[in-house]
Formats: C-alpha cells, structure tokens, sequence
C-alpha cells in the first residue's frame, strides 16, 4: 500500500484527508509542522507528500527543497486565493495543489491519479520519447531538458511558438515521457472546429441534446481517459467554452452536452499558441485565469533561424524519408546547403519540409542549389512589405489589414497565408467571413499560375 505523509497545522483538515486516504488504500501519517514531519519522514518514507505551504516553523516550498526526495511525489497545500505561489511550487516539483477550503472531490481525485501513478509501468527511455524532436542545437537540448522535468508530473504546460516549429510533437514528447505513456494522446485543433461543435467534441454529448445529436457521443475528455490531451491554437477558443475548461481544470469534472451527471476528468492536458499568450489576454482572446491555469510550466518552442545547424539535419532528414519511400538515393549539392542555412524560413519545420519535398520532386539525382531559389527570394522581399496603421486604429481593423493585406501578397493563395500570418486555414476563413471578405481575388487562378 503507498504510504501518505500529511504535514498541516490544521488537526481537522488532517483528520479528514487522512479519512478519505484511508479509504483509498493508502497508510497514513500525520505531521502539524516541519519538526513533526522530518520525525515522520526518518519513520518510514512517504510515497506521497501533502504538505502546507505555510507552516508554524517554516516555509513548505524550502521544507521541500530541502528535502530532495526522489521517488516521493508532492502535492502542495495552499490557503491563498491566488494561485501564484502554487504555480511557482509546480515549478519546484509538485505534480499538483489543492486550495483551501479543500474540496473532497478534488481531493478525491488527486489521491486516485497519485495512486495511479505509483503503479504505472516506468516511462519510455529519452530517446524513444525525442525521437521525431530532430536537432542537436543548444535550444532543442534546453527544450528537451524542460519536457524531461516536467513529464513526470501532472502540471498543465502551455506550450509557445511560431507556426510550424513542431508543437505538437514537443506535446507528444512530454506524453510519452510520462506516466501516462500507456494511455491515448489526443490532440485537438481548436481554431479548426466550428465554434458551434467544439463543446460537443471536447465533452460530448447525449442522444436529443440538440438538432442531429442522434446517439451519445463520446468528448476527447472521455476518449483520452488516463492520457493526454493536446489542445492547440487555445486563442481560438471562444470565451464562453474557455470558462468550461477552467472549471474542469480546476474541479478535475466535467458534463457531457444535454446531461447535468459529471464525470471525472482524468486525463493532463497540454494547450499550445502561435501568439503571444500575454498579448492575448490584453487583447481578449484568452482568459487571464485560464492563461494562468495552463501555463504552469511554459515552454517556448524556439524557431528554426536560432537552432543553428538544425536545419540541415532535418533537411536530410526529411529526404532520407523519402529516398526510403521511393527507392531512390537523390541528395543535396553544397549549394542547397548553404542555401538553406542562409534562409530565414518563416514558416519554420513545416516550410523547410515543403520545400526539401518540392525540391525532391524536381531533382534527378542531385538537389542543386538554383532549384526553387526564386521561391526562397520572394518570400524574403514580399513577407516584409510593409502595412502602415495609424496610431489609435482599432486593434480589429488593424488585424483586417494585415490578413487581406497578407492574402493579396500570397496571391490570394488562403493556405500559405493562413501558415505566414502563424494560424489556422480554419481561421482564415472565419475572419475573411466576418470581413464580408473572400480576398476579393480569384482563388482558383491564382493556384494555376
């Protein structure tokens, strides 16, 4: 049975968390400050901590520190209404924190997920879980240096970057490093799903809850059951569902659509922007409390121009993929080489893997340093053409401005703008719908030219 260590100066609130441990299999010991609790710790090892963050004789943060107890999780106990000092103790190694008053659902749950823990098979080796992280740069071993520290635990990642630096895959990185490695991986575009349907896939719905809902279905909540659910493009989210989602995080329940019967959220969830999370909140796109409940632990993706010679190991990386799809053996001249380390590559990952793609496609055996060139040209001159707003513009004009301005630049190609402006096509055409707005240019020739 794993054995619980509760260091409170509260007795009635170590009584009750004691009851309920009980009740859930564990053995129990109780300590009411840091002398008590280092008398108990010397006793028998505790598989998990609950521990005040405040205490008669010192501070539960340092207590903790100190400490440095591997193998042993703690969860921090906090009476504050902010949640600041709970978000710096998930930075020092908590997998979670209860507020007080402490709520015996939320207490309930977070002693069965611990449990769960504690029985769960050991994660994948590094090695498998950075596997399509492709670089050697000094930022992607940062990067991964963070996604090892903090997979172990349950704390939300919010993770930042432009469009197409591979945030998904980080996401993933961090599932397969953790405990829930065994469990589904969900990932959920929120700036592709009608705002109308994005509620009914993330909790479901029941049979008759609205027009066409002719059977019960299942949320990415409930499918992802002991996983991980990767929310990106969580700017896009409108703010009414933006008020659900903290509230399941934040009571570890939800509801299906049509249904007041709440079912337990038992997955970790990891949300992901191409934008700047701080100039969302002060702009309205993103909730203030919801930024600060999914960013625990941010992380940044760097982009592809500050990883050095990470682009030419990808390069060969993705033509490596297909010369073994199509039996072929093409490479790159020097030429190609320099090219691509000399490009800024705005789009990042997902541009470079277009272009070594289209590049293979036009090559015989050697992919030379002229082919495309003039793509990589006029993507360096028109992208910085420059939009002149004057000051006190509503940021929405603004915004209008720069998207039919960026269209027109992309020749009215909706795909590649949507990709240079960093969100989704899905986005895209919500906006232009809003403008009233199809770019006003001719889609289909301009595919053709």
């Amino acid at each position: 049975m794993p054995h619980l260590l509760i260091v409170d100066d509260e007795p009635s609130i170590r009584e009750l968390i004691a009851e309920i441990a009980d009740e859930d299999g564990y053995t129990v010991a109780q300590a009411g400050d840091i002398r008590q609790a280092r008398i108990q710790i010397e006793r028998q090892r505790p598989d998990v901590v609950l521990l005040d963050m405040q205490l008669p004789d010192g501070n539960g943060i340092e207590f903790w520190k100190e400490l440095e107890l591997s193998g042993t999780e703690v969860v921090f106990i906090t009476g504050y209404s902010s949640v600041d000092s709970a978000v710096q103790a998930l930075r020092f190694g908590a997998v979670d924190y209860l507020l007080k008053p402490i709520s015996l659902r939320r207490l309930k749950t977070v002693l069965a997920q611990l449990k769960g823990m504690l029985k769960q098979p050991p994660a994948l080796a590094s090695s498998d879980c950075f596997a399509k992280m492709i670089g050697k740069s000094r930022a992607m071993q940062l990067l991964c240096a963070h996604i090892e520290k903090v997979a172990p635990t349950q704390a939300t990642v919010l993770l930042v970057g432009e469009s197409g630096t591979g945030k998904e895959l980080a996401a993933e990185a961090i599932h397969l490093a953790s405990p829930r490695h065994d469990k589904p991986f969900l990932p959920i575009n929120c700036g592709a799903i009608s705002p109308n349907l994005i509620e009914s896939e993330l909790f479901g719905h029941e049979k008759g809850s609205f027009t066409g809902a002719d059977k019960q279905h299942k949320g990415y909540f409930e499918r992802a059951r002991g996983g991980t659910l990767f929310l990106d493009e969580i700017t896009e989210m409108s703010m009414e569902l933006q008020v659900r989602l903290l509230r399941v995080l934040e009571s570890g329940c939800f509801m299906r659509v049509g249904t007041h019967e709440e079912i337990e959220a038992d997955v970790r969830v990891i949300a992901a922007t191409n934008r700047n999370p701080e100039q969302a909140v002060a702009s309205g796109a993103l909730r203030e409390d919801l930024y600060h409940r999914l960013s625990v632990f941010p992380l940044e993706l760097p982009p592809l121009r500050d990883r050095d010679d990470d682009v030419l190991l990808l390069a060969e990386y993705f033509l490596q993929k297909l010369n073994e799809e199509n039996r072929s053996a093409k490479v790159f001249a020097p030429e190609a080489k320099q090219a691509m380390k000399e490009y800024s590559w705005p789009g990042n990952i997902r541009e470079l893997r277009n272009y070594v793609y289209r590049s293979y496609i036009l090559a015989d055996d050697v992919i030379k340093g002229d082919f495309n060139s003039f793509e990589l040209e006029a993507h360096s001159a028109g992208w910085g053409s420059d939009i002149l707003v004057p000051v006190g513009v509503p940021l929405a004009d603004a915004n209008r401005q720069l998207i039919l301005a960026t269209l027109k630049q992309c020749g009215g190609v909706k795909k590649v703008a949507a990709e240079m402006l960093g969100i989704s096509l899905k986005t895209l055409y919500n906006r232009l719908e809003e403008y009233g707005s199809n770019g006003d240019i001719d889609e289909s020739s301009s595919r053709t030219r």
